[in-house]
């Protein structure tokens, strides 16, 4: 990608600042969204795709993804670390690594989906190294586009403006990679994903930024761990996070068996994903009120209110459903929105403007955790209980709901009680 122009300023022009508005939130958040196109295909569509057309056992697929996953997880920290130096540089040289990675991301997407070699252990052989390539350069992107929306800096309020676009697009780049596969192909896919990438850095390019920080202010990889505010926030945003990963791991299995309604998976997830994204601005619209943690603290209230009511519904029940998912999805936006906020808060705090990177790391790291951890905590849970795909013994359905509604509330009223407790500490911002 040629990054002549990307940043047309000039070395000694001042950056342009956060004004607000939506000229400033697409020209940040705009990369949010085909950054969404990596997660959700990668995991969803390239098992099947290699099962169906290349032969590839679904346990070895599964094993690689988890093994180049935890690689990718690991490394989040000294990715953070390279995106605060970036940040002590000119603009063009940090945009320029950005479209290097953006360029090794569409490669080894495209590559994954249409690999040029066709069985045995070079077919897994690509697979493994071009997974290792998309997912490096899928994280240094991410831990970038965080770490530059947090030195925008701003009040509560503006923090959590900054971040709804970001997620928000994401959430709409999401819906796209959701339902583009099935409509117009993996050709297709692959090309809108390409030119989303290229227009999400052009527009990065000229969004609003904050000005580079000098070398001495660089903070260390360990100094977000020692810092007791982000400790906490971390230990809130691990229980919050797997709680949110658990339904999401077994949402498939309750439509399917517990429901028996595969045919309305589409409209389930995609109310979903579009109440979380239209929410975002309620969200926003609350924090001079409630305070960052006091929003937060309500969105988790809203998501336990809907898997108690999840609990309640049975074969057919397809409209209450839907009023789950959407009260559920509103109750996302706030997951969404509000904690990256608080975080950006937390950095200044702390006095370690120009680690935002470092943080991010951590964050992304913890939030790799979650998904893991979800999926091993609820599927072994499952088998412990009875409950296999396509069971409709009545105590195989009592162990799924226990494990797709009950335990989410549990945990996430664990995560509600250890953001109370710490909420003064957590939200320097509090106008009541």
């Amino acid at each position: 990608m040629n990054t002549a122009g990307l940043d047309a300023r000039g070395p000694g022009a001042a950056a342009p600042r956060w004004r607000g508005g939506l000229g400033d939130g697409l020209r940040y958040g705009a990369l949010g969204l085909p950054l969404a196109f990596v997660a959700l295909p990668l995991y969803v569509l390239l098992p099947p795709h290699y099962a169906a057309t290349y032969g590839v056992p679904l346990a070895t697929l599964g094993a690689l993804l988890l093994a180049v996953r935890g690689l990718d997880a690991v490394i989040d920290p000294a990715l953070g670390r390279l995106v605060d130096r970036l940040f002590t540089g000119s603009p063009a040289r940090l945009l320029a690594v950005a479209s290097a990675a953006a360029v090794l991301l569409a490669a080894a997407f495209h590559g994954l989906f249409f690999p040029p070699v066709t069985g045995g252990t070079a077919l897994l052989a690509w697979c493994a190294a071009l997974l290792v390539a998309a997912y490096l350069a899928y994280s240094l992107l991410s831990v970038l586009h965080q770490a530059w929306g947090a030195r925008l800096g701003g009040d509560a309020a503006v923090r959590a403006r900054i971040v709804s676009w970001r997620e928000g697009l994401a959430l709409a780049g999401v819906l796209v990679a959701s339902v583009l596969p099935s409509t117009a192909g993996l050709p297709a896919t692959s090309a809108v994903f390409a030119v989303t990438l290229v227009v999400g850095l052009v527009l990065l390019a000229g969004a609003p930024r904050a000005e580079a920080t000098p070398a001495a202010a660089r903070v260390e990889w360990r100094a977000p761990l020692a810092t007791p505010a982000f400790r906490r926030l971390l230990a809130v945003f691990l229980v919050n996070g797997i709680a949110s990963a658990v339904p999401a791991t077994l949402v498939l299995f309750f439509v399917r068996d517990r429901l028996q309604a595969p045919a309305w998976e589409p409209v389930f997830l995609a109310a979903y994903f579009a109440a979380g994204a239209l929410a975002m601005p309620l969200w926003v619209r609350l924090v001079p009120r409630l305070g960052l943690a006091g929003a937060w603290l309500a969105g988790m209230a809203l998501a336990v209110a809907a898997f108690v009511w999840a609990a309640t519904l049975g074969e057919g029940d397809t409209a209450g459903f839907a009023a789950v998912c959407i009260a559920s999805g509103v109750a996302l936006g706030a997951d969404l929105a509000l904690p990256g906020a608080l975080l950006a808060g937390i950095v200044r705090r702390a006095g370690h403007g120009g680690g935002e990177g470092a943080y991010f790391g951590w964050w992304n790291l913890a939030t790799k955790l979650n998904l893991a951890l979800a999926a091993g905590l609820a599927l072994p849970l499952l088998g412990l209980l009875g409950y296999a795909p396509g069971a409709r013994e009545p105590q195989a359905l009592a162990a799924l709901t226990a494990a797709y509604c009950l335990l989410p509330c549990v945990l996430k009223t664990a995560a509600a009680v250890l953001l109370w407790r710490w909420r003064h500490r957590l939200d320097e911002e509090n106008p009541r």
